[in-house]
């Protein structure tokens, strides 16, 4: 039997030798100097050896008392070392199932498939404010009250946009969880209803003909920068989204084939969107050349010519203008083209939202119409240019319906 004295004054030797204690407990002694803990057994017919631990971290106790429980494993026909790499096994599940873990990797694969920098930040702080309260927890066991109570922090706060919205990025991360195995439902699901419903807000759009005149002969007033007055006039043209005007670059823009492609990361639905130009838009960025084009995009920062301009740069252009918040915004161009465009009824209603890239889930039906609604977009691109003319000279031309 070793005692702690002896195996202090053990010393080293040339090779690796062992002293024995009882029941197979062995301590092996490194030409090093360093001793472990080691369990000499059989199983299955075979000798094997259990690693306990390096001494003084495992004392002679402790050893003694991790052979016992490796001799009970034997006596109910349990290999020790399957057991221990098993249970270590376990750990590591158990560290890759919390909600936190399981988080992360979604988020992961959210950046695999090159989702905007925009979109991964607001995931993010949607991770972010319920790991504060999920983290730790192994997403197996979280139950629908646990989220609604997260979820309720943020309707106190009168928050109630971003309270359903946390509550699909959640439920999203619990159906990951199931796809890899590591939950069984989504206590999202059960919330449906529980949950105060926000009152939509529509952003603010003039769409009235006569109104948007008076806003097109506005902007041909403004006083700011020839940027931000070609970026308005490029947004009453194209009604593409602000963001998508904002990064603008030259290199998307063929002027002699009068298109711009804009690629698939700086889109909503990541597919790459074709612009049509039409002779006055094509004007206005020819315009356009002589102050940035000299650059990477057509509307560079202030501050920087490789960041483009702030998001509130056009919304505040609009103020400057007399248009109040509740009146007018970047993205009411949008709203404008569709609804005058649709009220002449010499459109394709899928031409329109082809035009405004709102994509079909269909993806035959939408492969379909990207090919057969172009030229039809071509023509009225420079339909809507002569009306948006013909508006700013206050004369209004309604082509009705048959």
């Amino acid at each position: 039997m070793l005692t702690d004295s002896a195996i202090r004054a053990a010393k080293p030797a040339d090779k690796l030798f062992k002293l024995s204690d009882s029941s197979g407990l062995q301590l092996w002694i490194s030409p090093e100097g360093s001793k472990y803990w080691r369990l000499a057994y059989r199983f299955g017919g075979k000798q094997r050896v259990f690693s306990i631990g390096k001494y003084p971290n495992v004392s002679l106790k402790a050893a003694r008392a991790a052979s016992q429980n490796a001799r009970s494993l034997l006596d109910a026909g349990k290999d020790p070392n399957q057991t221990k790499k098993a249970e270590m096994r376990a750990v590591e599940v158990a560290a890759s199932s919390t909600f936190a873990a399981v988080a992360a990797e979604f988020l992961a694969k959210k950046e695999r498939e090159h989702k905007a920098p925009a979109t991964l930040k607001r995931l993010n702080r949607f991770i972010e404010f319920a790991g504060k309260d999920l983290g730790t927890r192994p997403i197996s066991s979280i139950t629908a009250p646990e989220v609604l109570a997260v979820l309720r922090k943020i309707e106190e706060r009168g928050k109630l946009v971003t309270a359903a919205r946390l509550r699909a990025v959640t439920g999203e991360i619990f159906r990951y969880a199931i796809a890899t195995g590591r939950a069984e439902n989504d206590p999202t699901f059960a919330l449906r209803g529980a949950l105060t419903s926000p009152v939509t807000k529509h952003r603010a759009a003039i769409v009235e003909p006569l109104p948007f005149g008076a806003l097109l002969r506005a902007i041909e007033t403004y006083e700011g920068t020839a940027e931000v007055a070609a970026a308005l006039n490029l947004l009453a043209l194209t009604f593409v989204r602000p963001g998508e005007l904002r990064n603008a670059a030259w290199a998307e823009f063929d002027l002699e084939a009068a298109y711009w492609l804009i690629p698939p990361g700086r889109m909503k639905m990541r597919r790459s969107h074709r612009v049509p130009l039409a002779p006055q838009a094509l004007a206005t960025l020819k315009r356009l050349q002589a102050f940035t084009g000299h650059g990477k995009l057509l509307f560079p920062s202030a501050r920087s010519p490789d960041r483009c301009m702030s998001e509130n740069t056009i919304n505040a252009a609009l103020r400057r203008l007399g248009y109040g918040q509740n009146e007018m915004t970047g993205h009411g161009f949008r709203a404008a083209a569709s609804s005058m465009l649709n009220e002449t009824g010499k459109w394709n209603p899928d031409a329109i939202e082809a035009q405004l890239a709102h994509v079909n889930n269909n993806s035959i039906r939408r492969a379909y119409a990207r090919a057969e609604y172009w030229e039809e977009r071509v023509e009225m691109m420079t339909y809507w240019a002569d009306r948006i003319d013909a508006m700013r000279r206050g004369a209004e031309i309604v082509q009705l319906r048959a």
